[in-house]
């Protein structure tokens, strides 16, 4: 009665259990070196889900039942340490869950192998602890805490984990174990067909991220927690690289340490296996404590607001205007804008650009200059359409020097639209300009029906310092002329982007040919210029 019970429950475990009768072997040889069950069954393949989500201690359980034989006993064929005979430790005595200090494991008798004692001790020998105390329940109740005492708003996330390089070494020295092992019964096992440490262990943690925090776990997501592993009592597991394959492992200014897991991976495949195991024991050694987390950070993928602006004031730079790190002016258009849009949005830091720049004392008219800001992980997000427009309200009434219009989020994909062709854009001014030669009316409206003017323009000596030296070609599309009196005149021009109007006036020193003064055949410059347009049809435009 009591055998057909046994053999009915052992028949429904195996038919349960994802494992096959040849994988059997090098499930005890793994588990009996020290190996975690997750661990077994990455490397056995098991690329079934669910089965990894058990919990650890049913999960360790279960492994010893569908291991068990009929006498506890099992001969092992290891090359390192040598051929001994090994008790399945821990399937008479009821291994519990794994604890950080080894309390509560079996002390195996005197005459057994250090690689049976391994098998009594808590630490995964490969994963090092991950696929035992990270990826349960309550380490992530743990990281949940964090995230929620975060402040960001997210619909979903996406969870990254770093871990230490070291892991890369453990795990090649376990695969020419099990694959020696498999070459014994004529079987094969490749890199590829071990079930990789983050795919198992995403396998496990994101359903329970989803339940926790009651949002899907999705790779797109600009929402991102990470958790950063480190174990300080392996990190020299690594170091025997850096002599075999030394040209793998070159300084960078931002890493700390040399042993990357690039720079590792890009070793290992590196080094020869015999080369290998002579440098690292196979089956590698357990160690006494499981990983530590060095971090848990969130950090929140940018965001983007886009409109027009308006410049009224002929003192205002358009972004900080700093020389030798002493501040000219108080503020300027990026700062006016961007400052309320970094406190609202609760974000960490912006980036400003637009479709080309005015200067200090040109004013931009019309329906203003196109212009994007990213903002750096921000905590708040949701926006809806008023809350946006109440912004841009607040943000005009901050300041009668700017004034902002079609404000609203965009993509990071979108504001390419604002860069596209950027030079074959056309941009539209005014300009009064000084004569020094008494002029008449008709003496200016020679201008009037010139059309597609080509130009040159050698870098202008205001902007050298900042712009590399070279000449570039532009084009007048169109000029219009209001006669002032004698001295002044008033000029509209549609110009080519990028055209520099104030050298187009006065010649920069014979840098900009033909220009206006060349062309009257007089000395001519700039009192005042206004950027009346910038013909770039973006952002969209929005009702008011």
């Amino acid at each position: 009665m009591y055998l057909f019970l046994f053999e009915s429950l052992t028949s429904r475990l195996f038919s349960m259990f994802p494992l096959t009768e040849e994988k059997k072997h090098v499930a005890r040889l793994l588990l009996d070196t020290g190996t975690c069950p997750r661990c077994i069954f990455r490397f056995c393949g098991v690329d079934v889900h669910a089965p990894y989500r058990r919990p650890y201690k049913e999960f360790l359980n279960e492994l010893q039942t569908f291991l068990k034989t009929e006498k506890n006993e099992l001969l092992l064929d290891i090359t390192n340490p040598p051929p001994k005979k090994m008790r399945l430790q821990g399937l008479e005595d009821g291994i519990d869950s794994p604890h950080r200090n080894g309390e509560g494991s079996n002390s195996a008798p005197e005459e057994e192998s250090s690689a049976s004692k391994n098998s009594s001790l808590n630490v995964c020998n490969v994963c090092l602890g991950i696929l035992q105390e990270f990826c349960e329940r309550e380490f992530i109740k743990q990281v949940c805490r964090k995230v929620e005492a975060s402040g960001f708003e997210f619909t979903n996330l996406v969870f990254s984990v770093s871990f230490p390089p070291q892991l890369s070494v453990r795990e090649h020295a376990a695969w020419l174990l099990v694959k020696q092992e498999m070459g014994k019964q004529n079987l094969s096992l490749e890199r590829n067909d071990i079930i990789q440490l983050k795919e198992a262990y995403k396998w496990i943690t994101h359903p329970l991220f989803s339940e926790e925090l009651g949002v899907p776990v999705d790779g797109k997501s600009l929402f991102e927690v990470s958790v950063v592993f480190a174990h300080p009592e392996t990190v020299e597991d690594c170091h025997f690289l850096g002599t075999v394959c030394p040209d793998c492992f070159k300084p960078a200014k931002n890493k700390q340490s040399v042993f990357t897991r690039m720079a590792v991976m890009k070793a290992l495949s590196k080094i020869k296996e015999e080369d290998f195991r002579k440098q690292f024991p196979c089956p590698p050694n357990s160690p006494k404590a499981v990983c530590t987390v060095l971090e848990i950070e969130c950090a929140h993928g940018a965001v983007f607001v886009a409109g027009r602006y308006n410049k009224y004031s002929r003192n205002l730079p358009q972004t900080p205007w700093i020389i030798d790190g002493e501040r000219k002016l108080e503020s300027s258009v990026e700062e006016l804008i961007s400052d309320h849009l970094l406190t609202e949005f609760k974000a960490e830091s912006f980036n400003f650009s637009s479709s080309g720049r005015e200067d200090v004392d040109v004013r931009t008219l019309g329906n203003g200059r196109p212009f994007a800001v990213e903002l750096v992980n921000p905590h708040r997000i949701h926006f809806t359409a008023q809350e946006i427009k109440e912004l841009q309200q607040k943000i005009n009434k901050s300041s009668n020097k700017i004034q902002v219009r079609d404000l609203q989020l965009v993509t990071r994909e979108a504001i390419g639209h604002m860069k596209e062709g950027e030079e074959e854009k056309t941009k539209t001014y005014s300009a009064l300009i000084w004569i020094n030669k008494a002029i008449q009316k008709k003496d200016i409206e020679f201008l009037d029906d010139i059309k597609d003017l080509k130009i040159d323009q050698k870098t202008p000596l205001r902007v050298l310092h900042r712009r590399p030296l070279a000449v570039r070609s532009r084009v007048i599309h169109s000029m219009e002329t209001h006669y002032v009196d004698e001295h002044h005149f008033r000029l509209h021009l549609k110009t080519q982007a990028g055209t520099y109007i104030k050298e187009f006036v006065h010649g920069d020193f014979g840098r900009t040919k033909p220009n206006i003064g060349s062309l009257m055949r007089v000395t001519a410059d700039i009192l005042e210029l206004d950027v009346e347009s910038v013909d770039v049809d973006w952002p969209p435009a929005l009702e008011d």
